[in-house]
Order: structure tokens, then C-alpha cells, then sequence
């Protein structure tokens, strides 16, 4: 029996060590990233994870740049990138495109004073401390959206939030805007440019912990029901054997990942399947 297990680990390491096949040939892996932060902080953040990847493939990898939401999943979809790390939503609206896109992983989330730990996150809607009693207060007033892909930041509010005032967003809110991204969102609401905002309670998390706010400069008026969070997934026609590695590249010794971990507040990366995001589908495909 030890002997068995013993070849199969060395036929495995030898699987994982050996260049890729000929019908597996690639030249170079690409990835797309939804803009939670700017760019230029993303890839800085995803610099240990990248350079995990090229060690374990044996080829360059680079992030390619995205506006939106929407240039993400478009990038996803048309083969523009191999792998992309998108919002729940996001993944929901790239998979109707092309079915055969696939999630593979998910970061677990460390234990925050906006979010519980686990792969769970919320939407919340954030007011300055004491500028709204409680929802009802908010009635004719101005709220941001992150992004009109985002799960948390538009697509479960304009579900959930709506359900709860019994109206849409437009009608209960003077003005709805998007901003384009959760700290988008976050930093109108501390400039006073809008009354309330609609933001993934990890990225309030992240403003905690960076000290850009503190545990007394917003009001939780609405939590939603908990979210799986952002999955990585593969595009569509990725052959099987590139997907192996990357799952054993980002799943196994994540000791060489901390730092990348660290940089998004999360404890491990953890596997996902399509599974987990049954209940996002089913409420998009609502009318």
C-alpha cells in the first residue's frame, strides 16, 4: 500500500514537472482582474501569485489591465485572458455567454468587523455615523452602485433591497449613480457627494484596516444575505492538463503565497465549483 501511494505522489510531481504536451502548448498565461482597486495596487498585490504561476508553468504570465466589470468577463469570454478572478455576478454573466467557463477557486476570508470569516461576504448600504436613523431616513436621497456587473455593489441590492422597501433603487433613491468601483463608492460617501452607498463589506474592511475610516465613521443600515465570494475561473476551451497545474499552482504550499493573501485579507485559496453559486443563478435569472 505505501508503495502505491508512494508512486502515485512521484507520478503526480512528475505530471506537474513535465513540460506541457504538445496538444497543451501554450505560450504564455494571462489573467483579468475585476478593478476592486486601482490597477496599479492590483498588480503590485498579485506579484507573488504571478510569479507562483510562471515558476509552475514554465511560461511568462501577466495581468491584463480592465476598466470594468464588463471588460473582464468580455476578456474571459472572447479567450483574451486564461484566467480571470471576477465577482460572483460577474462569473454568473460570463458562464450565460459560454457555459463551458468554469470556477475552479476562491480566497477565504479572514475575519473582519464588517464581514464574518469564511468565503462568505455581504453588500452593505453605509451612511455617515448619525445622518440616517435608519432605511426609511434614506427615501429621496442619493446612493453610488459600484458597477453594474457587481454582485454586491448593484445586482443583490437591486434584488434584495429592492424587495425590502417594496420598490426599485431609481424610485426609492433621488439619484442612483455608479462609480465604478466599491472604493469609488466608498470614497463619494466620505466626501460627502453622495448620502449612502451600496459596497462589499470587504472592502469596508479594508478601509478599517487601513485606517481611512474607523468602526465610527458609518452606519450599516441594510446587510444582505451572505454571498460566496469572487471566484477564479477558466475561460472556455482551456485544455485539461494547463488546468491542473494552475489549480495545484494557487491550492497546494500556499505557505509561498502570504503575502498575496495578506494583500487581499484572506486566510487560504480554497477550491469552488459551480455549486456554490447555484443560488446568484437562480436569482438572476429572475425576471
Amino acid at each position: 500500500m505505501r508503495t502505491l501511494t508512494w508512486l502515485t505522489g512521484l507520478l503526480l510531481t512528475s505530471l506537474l514537472s513535465a513540460p506541457l504536451s504538445a496538444a497543451c502548448q501554450q505560450t504564455a498565461l494571462r489573467i483579468g482582474v475585476i478593478p476592486k482597486k486601482s490597477m496599479d495596487v492590483l498588480i503590485r498585490d498579485y506579484q507573488p501569485l504571478l510569479e507562483r504561476l510562471q515558476a509552475d508553468l514554465g511560461v511568462p504570465v501577466s495581468m491584463v489591465p480592465a476598466s470594468s466589470y464588463e471588460s473582464v468577463v468580455d476578456a474571459v469570454v472572447s479567450g483574451g485572458v486564461d484566467v480571470a478572478w471576477l465577482g460572483p455576478a460577474a462569473y454568473v454573466l460570463a458562464q450565460q455567454r459560454d457555459p463551458r467557463i468554469e470556477p475552479f477557486a476562491s480566497l477565504a476570508i479572514r475575519k473582519g468587523y464588517f464581514t464574518p470569516a469564511g468565503h462568505h461576504y455581504q453588500a452593505l448600504l453605509l451612511a455617515r455615523r448619525g445622518s440616517a436613523a435608519d432605511v426609511q431616513a434614506l427615501r429621496g436621497k442619493r446612493v453610488a452602485l459600484s458597477d453594474p456587473a457587481s454582485t454586491s455593489g448593484s445586482v443583490v441590492p437591486n434584488v434584495e433591497f429592492a424587495a425590502r422597501v417594496g420598490q426599485p433603487l431609481a424610485r426609492f433613491f433621488a439619484s442612483v449613480a455608479y462609480s465604478g468601483s466599491h472604493d469609488k463608492s466608498l470614497d463619494a460617501l466620505l466626501e460627502g457627494r453622495v448620502d449612502a452607498a451600496f459596497v462589499a463589506s470587504v472592502r469596508a474592511d479594508a478601509y478599517l484596516n487601513s485606517g481611512r475610516i474607523t468602526r465610527d465613521t458609518f452606519d450599516v443600515l441594510w446587510r444582505s444575505t451572505r454571498i460566496y465570494y469572487d471566484p477564479y475561473v477558466f475561460r472556455g476551451g482551456l485544455c485539461a492538463e494547463y488546468k491542473t497545474r494552475i489549480r495545484a499552482a494557487l491550492l497546494e504550499n500556499q505557505e509561498g503565497l502570504a503575502g498575496f493573501l495578506a494583500s487581499q485579507d484572506a486566510s487560504a485559496i480554497a477550491p469552488v465549483g459551480r455549486a456554490e453559486y447555484a443560488s446568484l443563478v437562480r436569482m438572476m435569472q429572475t425576471p
